[in-house]
């Protein structure tokens, strides 16, 4: 197949793409590489400031859209997949639709169903918006509010969603906003992940266990790396001889995974159910990811026996004691890396998860084929 995967988010169309090449199909990838993390793409849409980089963008538009055609699948990392407006959305996405036979949406991360549905349904118990019935007020889940209710995304998003030909979830939190409403068209595929080669080697752990957190200082406490920071600090300063803390603050992809190689754990976002991208990608080097791990997840999955992932509750003093605790069996720490590593593969690895791509897009291509005379 000829495939076009349109948008960025943490890697996934770059490493979808490697896995479906490995299958034989012909995959562009069109993005902005996801902004400061630079992520390889065929196709650079990535947009300046000012008007220069305006005009630029435009030109560079314009010069990519015969390379936007001509496609058996278009998959768009979101409704919001190229550096525009929502309002000129609407026309990119009729060209994409009547020039490709079919096109899939992305639930990957913020959009308007994930922002509605956990504010006002709360299927999640917690979420970026919402800590049990209340609702959450820091300044990123009020902006994020404001941003796609009652606006043009929100008109963008619900239009896209209607017509695709598909949806996919990449993780249990947005199946579980977009399913119940797109019951017929909302698939799981889990997120992909090119694992070590070779192998991960599981290293002993040394005399101190090491600690890994990065930070996108833009959204420090809507994800929740603020309580995790706070609780490792704590750690370190009763624990000065047992831990080693690496923290590190927005920087590309390339160096973030060279600062995080031999650590232990790695502190995750705080309200999630699941592990995304990141940490997927530390817990296929052996890494074991402290955040979400909750029960859904892995039911989702049809898991039923790996639980490498230390699950903690959205509070500074649930994440402390679980660290504590990390810290305290090395023996168990060491399992839980070793599982790491199984449950990725199992799991997440690129290729397993490309043919879950092929397995959808074939099905979809072959349902609305034209009869055979």
């Amino acid at each position: 197949m000829k495939i076009l995967l349109l948008g960025e988010y943490s890697n996934v169309h770059n490493a979808l793409a490697q896995g479906l090449r490995q299958l034989g199909h012909q995959v562009t990838v069109a993005s902005n590489g996801d902004f400061w993390k630079d992520y390889p793409r065929d196709i650079d849409l990535k947009r300046t400031a000012g008007l220069w980089g305006k005009i630029s963008f435009s030109l560079r538009l314009l010069w990519a859209l015969p390379k936007l055609r001509g496609y058996d699948v278009v998959q768009l990392i979101n409704p919001i997949f190229v550096e525009l407006k929502a309002e000129r959305l609407f026309s990119l996405y009729r060209y994409l639709r009547k020039h490709n036979k079919r096109v899939f949406l992305c639930a990957f991360g913020m959009d308007y169903y994930w922002v509605n549905e956990c504010r006002t349904r709360k299927p999640l118990r917690y979420s970026d918006f919402n800590l049990g019935n209340e609702l959450r007020q820091n300044e990123d889940a009020l902006k994020e509010t404001a941003d796609w209710i009652g606006t043009s995304k929100e008109r963008l998003n619900k239009y896209i969603a209607h017509d695709c030909d598909g949806i996919i979830t990449g993780l249990y939190e947005y199946w579980v906003c977009y399913q119940p409403l797109f019951t017929h068209k909302t698939v799981f595929i889990p997120f992909p992940i090119k694992m070590p080669c070779p192998p991960a080697t599981i290293a002993p752990i040394g005399q101190k266990v090491k600690i890994f957190i990065g930070i996108n200082k833009s959204r420090h406490a809507y994800k929740g790396t603020d309580v995790m920071l706070a609780a490792a600090l704590r750690l370190v300063e009763k624990h000065t001889n047992e831990v080693e803390l690496v923290k590190v603050e927005s920087v590309p992809f390339a160096e973030y995974q060279r600062l995080m190689e031999n650590s232990d754990l790695i502190l995750d976002q705080l309200y999630s159910y699941t592990p995304s991208m990141n940490p997927l990608l530390a817990m296929s080097k052996g890494i074991v990811c402290v955040g979400g791990g909750e029960p859904e997840g892995y039911e989702l999955l049809g898991e039923t026996h790996l639980r490498p992932i230390i699950n903690v509750l959205p509070n500074e003093e649930d994440v402390y004691a679980k660290l504590e605790q990390a810290i305290a069996d090395k023996e168990k720490l060491m399992q839980l890396k070793r599982q790491s590593v199984e449950y990725v593969a199992k799991h997440h690895d690129y290729v397993k998860v490309a043919q879950q791509y092929v397995q959808l897009y074939t099905a979809e291509l072959a349902a609305n084929a034209p009869p055979e005379e």
